[in-house]
């Protein structure tokens, strides 16, 4: 039996179409409803369906009369406030395409960001980061958050295909890329609602990550608005292990995070009361069973792996319908067409290792990469994800590792290169090469191994001032020469084995 599933087409997007009408349509219903609450360790911020849906209009009328038009980019460096969905949502409302980016970006990531989107504007937060100097406006938070009470804008309504949002990813050359998503995305959201989080309008449920990350986006945000739940964000600044309480103070039924934060909470609560709670949700990185086991064990509830990326929704996972066996990611969403395709770039047979692919007819998958004003799609039938998986009979898909070196730092896939050309930088390096590092059982850590006359303590200020909190290396190795390849590559294999010695 060859490794490809079928699970039927899902119902076509409707035309004309506007996502930010799409994921507040269900609360429009219920206006005094519960939208949105932050969470801090002494309080929370509570927005309903009827003001934060009146707030993203006023927010979309603020952005066209600051002379935006519908098609114009508009960057986000904001943090974990409402700020970031009123302008994420404002901005696709009125037809105009944010672009979110991680808080933590020092000023020369930001740069090649705008580089390459080439925003007529930026949004900011006070302290975040911004381009030095800056040849683009920029407009401050609390600029933005005047707008709520002005006039309203009316939904830009249009092709489903049509150009929404921009999210950044690592590319495996080691420079930044976007990747363009088309409004239609979120109507392939639908197919997970059920398919992976068992999620229903009267849940609550409370997301550990940052707004700007796809996974916190979607699964945070997007997905309980489109089905008029309550949806739940950690406010900057309140840290994990404030989580168990506010879990169970705020009566959350379904919580999602990345397994290196419910590893942590699980190291300081091996066991928790939580009585409201269903189910967890994970993604962002490999869920080992230990740690499933571990949370099972903590709370009685089971959690829920899935998998998916900057290119394309989350379309495999366990639910709570369809638990994955042990070991397992889970099986192909409803409405999903998903295979396992071997070199020659047909499917294999099952049991066989291979890439995990979609189908390029999948209405999550990407418009393509956005260089300027161009957008390149994806080739061929299939969309590769370069993961390497096997396909079980029934099914089940367990992931084994990337075809590429592809890092993966608390969630965020990083490449190599792009932590190599930063540290190549430094003018006592002559040779870098990042790989990540099992440090304890589940824990990976970012490591360079370089060459040159420079120490650590230099380097860590070098990385502080050029990377993002999540791509500076954890651990530093000098050596006289990094070791190659027979075609002079740099053997990353060799590094990892070399630094069991060491660590």
């Amino acid at each position: 039996m060859l490794s490809v599933i079928d699970n039927g087409a899902p119902a076509p997007c409707p035309a004309p179409f506007n996502l930010a009408e799409h994921v507040l349509a269900a609360g429009r219903a219920t206006p005094d409803r519960i939208a949105l609450v932050i969470l801090r360790s002494g309080g929370a911020e509570r927005w309903s369906y009827g003001r934060l849906s009146d707030a993203v209009l006023g927010v979309a009328g603020g952005l066209l009369d600051r002379g935006l038009k519908p098609g114009d980019r508009l960057l986000l460096r904001l943090g974990n406030g409402v700020g970031f969905p009123l302008a994420f949502l404002g901005a696709i409302a009125a037809g105009i395409v944010p672009v979110p980016t991680p808080a933590g970006l020092t000023a020369p990531e930001v740069a090649r960001v705008v580089a390459l989107t080439r925003p007529a504007m930026i949004v900011a937060g006070p302290g975040i980061a911004l381009p030095d100097p800056s040849a683009v406006p920029v407009l401050a938070e609390a600029d933005l958050r005047g707008f709520e009470g002005g006039p309203r804008a009316g939904w830009a309504m249009g092709d489903p295909d049509r150009l929404a949002y921009v999210v950044m990813t690592s590319g495996t050359s080691g420079t930044a890329r976007a990747v363009a998503h088309a409004h239609r995305v979120v109507w392939a959201r639908r197919m997970m609602h059920q398919g992976w989080q068992g999620l229903g309008a009267t849940d609550r449920l409370f997301h550990a990550g940052a707004l700007n990350w796809t996974y916190t986006l979607g699964a945070g945000l997007l997905d309980p608005w489109a089905v008029g739940a309550t949806a739940m964000v950690l406010a900057d600044g309140t840290g994990i292990a404030q989580i168990p309480l506010l879990l169970k103070r705020h009566q959350v039924s379904i919580f999602a995070a990345v397994p290196g934060v419910y590893r942590k909470i699980l190291s300081e609560n091996p066991a928790l009361s939580l009585p409201d709670i269903r189910h967890g949700l994970s993604a962002g990185e490999k869920l080992s069973p230990a740690l499933r086991a571990a949370w099972r064990a903590a709370t009685g509830t089971d959690l829920h792996e899935a998998f998916g990326m900057s290119e394309v929704s989350t379309f495999l996972s366990s639910s709570p319908t369809r638990p994955a066996p042990e070991g397992a990611t889970g099986y192909a969403q409803p409405g999903r067409r998903i295979a396992v395709l071997g070199e020659d770039g047909a499917p294999v047979e099952r049991g066989m290792q291979g890439v995990l692919s979609v189908h390029r007819d999948d209405p999550g998958l990407f418009l393509g990469f956005l260089d300027g004003e161009t957008i390149m799609p994806p080739q061929g039938d299939w969309f590769q994800t370069g993961d390497i998986v096997t396909m079980a009979d029934d099914g089940a898909v367990e992931s084994l590792g990337r075809s590429d070196d592809m890092l993966n730092a608390g969630g965020f896939r990083v490449s190599p290169g792009e932590i190599e050309a930063v540290m190549n930088a430094h003018p006592g390096v002559t040779a870098s090469a990042a790989v990540e590092l099992t440090v304890r059982p589940d824990v990976t850590v970012i490591a360079l191994a370089y060459s040159g006359a420079a120490d650590t303590g230099a380097l860590e200020v070098h990385a502080r001032a050029n990377l993002a909190p999540y791509k500076q290396p954890r651990l530093y190795l000098a050596l006289e020469t990094l070791p190659v390849t027979a075609n002079g590559k740099i053997n990353r294999r060799a590094l990892r084995e070399e630094w069991k010695v060491t660590i």
